[in-house]
């Protein structure tokens, strides 16, 4: 019924008889709208019958045409409105026709398509700009580098290989590849039948369904909405199809299946319907909602990361101008109180008037920056631990450049680790300390101990690992970069960057861990639906990435991650034979049930190559949130047990979680109290320049503040 009262409505705006060429051109004007009009409505009457038993579960594609509808006919009415005013009766009359404003100058609405238009012309003709000064950027680049010759190695993923020998094994058995071929097609057959089904009217059940937590398909009208339904299952029977083919694929070793799964994942997430602006229905509303205006913001973002990349696209995930290092993230206070070439160290100032006996010693990743355990006050570990009563020092690694290019993993420890806890002695006195280390910093700090346990050093007292690992083989996705032919693309590549690997290449390996959230729904929040950058500190510093040298990366992927040497007994460093069993001292391991890069089972089998009873504990969430997770915020859970991994009934990661107990909320207070256990007595609180020590700069330093390009 609205839609066919349009019509009447716009057929009683009639010229005023002092204005009839006012009349003409109104009458003119309002009749594209009411035909426009009558042929959405005849439309709606046609597709009727189509729609799903209940109109509210089919509104994304139902309510798109009126809604476009109305839009359209807002300007027309707007503009005749002054000319039928002074057509009412009882209304003084005007000493001089006026004419109807040109629609060019008169006032608009938000959504008016002629504002719309000259926004968007705007904004192509800044493109088009900005455009050309990418493209002289790209070209003077490729200049610097001179002519190309052609490369051999074209894949350093190493995808095609890895292709090939599932494909070759799948076809060598031609029956088992039919009966699959045949149980996709089954599939299908169902899936159409209960599309047909859902067209009349009946209930069906989904043929195929989506994890309960892939996100893609959160917007009702992937379920509501029947086309879209069958559109959905569609893509779900093909993922699944791939995968259980290369699972079947017979005499494929496990690292080339894992790799094959890998890339395969890669190409479904491309390929995935959400990422078709035509089919997401988010897109889809948001489009009619603005008027197309997601499409001109979303131009300006991909100029703007294609600029940002330097003429390769750089998807943004975090507004980089929302926070700045030292004022609005790493704020806990305190001071820089030494620095060699790779580190700085920094002493927080305490808040309670007595602190533990002996100083936390914190080594983060460098592969990031530390400030991910100092993000913001109610979320920083930095700033709670310092409230706990203890003295924190934390390793703020260098983001290193071409001339430390030779500088490798045991380089790390003796100028990491070693000098760490020379000046932490010289600064606070004690020849004790309780140390932490978080990822790669972990498996720095396991190897030091090792290295200190043959070589007599006893400095160290406790030991905490946050999701950290020494046994490598069972280390999760990245262990598809590590083999050889990746490797040698990998260093030709660090070699053409100066002896470094770019910070760049780390984040696109990181995002291919997870390409739905990190890759593709960037893209279309990005460029489709032209959001602004997220201001959220946690993405703020995952962009805040860092180099690596081309030394330390090669001796940390050949050694741990290709050939798990410190597991198996192999690993030399300064000539010492590295020996985990030989550390005895109490460690304590967190691992995050939902992380990719350590995964829970990767992080138990370490901690069983620790000598005296390690205790293990794992948290909710994963490699990030699992960790950060503050007391106050009451989330996630988290699981422990006095049963150290490896014991008797505890010899595998589900044994242990069996006798485990559970807990809400965060570990953080269970670690304090496993800690001041282990680590009993009580000082004076030591303040940053009291010791031998003199200040260098206030904390958070200057190591951190260094961006990559």
């Amino acid at each position: 019924m609205a839609d066919t009262s349009k019509p009447k409505t716009q057929k009683t705006h009639r010229a005023p008889k002092s204005a009839p060429e006012a009349g003409k051109n109104a009458a003119a004007k309002n009749a594209p709208a009411k035909k426009a009009a009558s042929t959405n409505a005849a439309q709606k009457k046609a597709a009727a019958p189509a729609k799903a038993p209940t109109p509210k579960k089919t509104a994304p594609a139902s309510a798109a045409k009126p809604r476009a509808t109305k839009a359209a006919a807002a300007p027309t009415s707007k503009r005749a409105a002054p000319a039928k005013s002074q057509a009412n009766e009882g209304s003084p009359p005007s000493p001089e026709p006026v004419p109807a404003p040109s629609p060019l100058a008169s006032p608009k609405p938000a959504n008016d398509p002629y504002r719309q238009a000259a926004r968007f012309a705007e904004t192509v003709a800044d493109v088009n700009a900005r455009a050309q000064n990418v493209m002289r950027e790209v070209a003077s680049r490729a200049a610097e580098r001179g002519p190309r010759t052609p490369d051999p190695h074209a894949d350093p993923l190493n995808v095609t290989e890895a292709a090939a020998e599932v494909g070759a094994a799948l076809a060598a058995d031609p029956v088992k590849l039919a009966a699959m071929q045949m149980e996709l097609w089954g599939d299908y057959m169902r899936l159409f039948t209960s599309a047909a089904e859902r067209m009349s009217g009946g209930a069906t059940e989904p043929v195929a369904e989506a994890a309960a937590t892939d996100k893609r398909w959160r917007h009702p009208a992937w379920s509501d909405n029947p086309a879209l339904d069958f559109v959905k299952q569609s893509y779900l029977l093909m993922t699944r199809f791939v995968d259980r083919a290369i699972g079947s694929a017979e005499g494929v070793d496990e690292a080339t299946r894992r790799r094959a799964h890998f890339h395969a994942d890669q190409f479904m997430a491309a390929f995935s319907p959400t990422n078709v602006p035509g089919l997401n229905p988010e897109v889809v509303e948001e489009t009619i909602n603005s008027g197309g205006e997601n499409w001109t913001r979303g131009l300006k973002n991909y100029l703007a990361d294609l600029e940002r990349g330097h003429g390769e696209l750089a998807i943004r995930q975090a507004d980089m101008e929302a926070f700045e290092v030292g004022v609005n993230v790493a704020t806990t206070p305190g001071k820089v109180i030494y620095q060699n070439d790779l580190i700085q160290l920094i002493q927080y100032a305490p808040t309670t008037k007595e602190v533990a006996k002996r100083p936390l010693v914190i080594f983060p990743p460098w592969i990031n920056k530390f400030y991910i355990l100092d993000l913001q006050p109610e979320n920083s570990f930095i700033r709670w631990a310092v409230d706990q009563g203890r003295t924190v020092l934390v390793v703020s690694w260098v983001n290193p450049g071409p001339e430390l290019q030779d500088v490798a993993f045991p380089g790390y420890m003796r100028k990491g680790v070693y000098a760490a806890l020379d000046a932490a002695e010289a600064a606070t006195g004690a020849d004790e300390f309780d140390a932490i280390g978080y990822c790669i910093g972990g498996t720095l700090l396991a190897v030091s101990l090792g290295h200190m346990a043959a070589t007599g050093d006893e400095r160290i007292k406790t030991a905490t690992f946050f999701t950290a690992q020494t046994d490598f083989s069972e280390a999760g996705d990245l262990k598809v970069f590590v083999d050889d032919k990746q490797l040698a693309a990998m260093e030709r590549q660090m070699d053409a960057a100066g002896g470094v690997l770019e910070a760049s290449a780390m984040a696109r390996t990181f995002n291919m861990l997870r390409p739905n959230d990190l890759i593709w729904q960037a893209f279309v929040d990005n460029y489709y639906l032209g959001k602004a950058a997220k201001k959220f500190d946690l993405l703020f510093w995952n962009a805040d990435a860092t180099r690596m040298t081309k030394a330390c990366q090669l001796y940390y992927l050949r050694n741990f991650y290709r050939d798990n040497a410190l597991a198996a007994g192999t690993l030399e460093v300064e000539g010492v034979r590295i020996d985990l069993s030989k550390v005895t001292i109490p460690t304590l391991f967190q691992a995050g049930e939902a992380d990719h890069i350590a995964p829970a089972r990767s992080v138990f089998r370490s901690a069983k190559m620790f000598g005296g009873a390690p205790r293990f504990l794992l948290a909710g969430s994963g490699h990030i949130a699992g960790v950060v997770n503050p007391p106050a915020k009451k989330k996630y859970h988290y699981a422990a047990s006095d049963t150290s991994p490896g014991a008797k009934g505890a010899e595998t990661l589900d044994e242990w979680a069996a006798q485990a107990s559970r807990c809400e909320h965060s570990w953080w207070p269970y670690w304090d109290r496993w800690l001041t256990k282990n680590s009993p007595g009580k000082v004076a609180a030591r303040q940053p320049g009291g010791g031998r020590l003199t200040p260098l700069e206030d904390a958070p330093g200057s190591f951190v503040r260094v961006r990559s390009e």
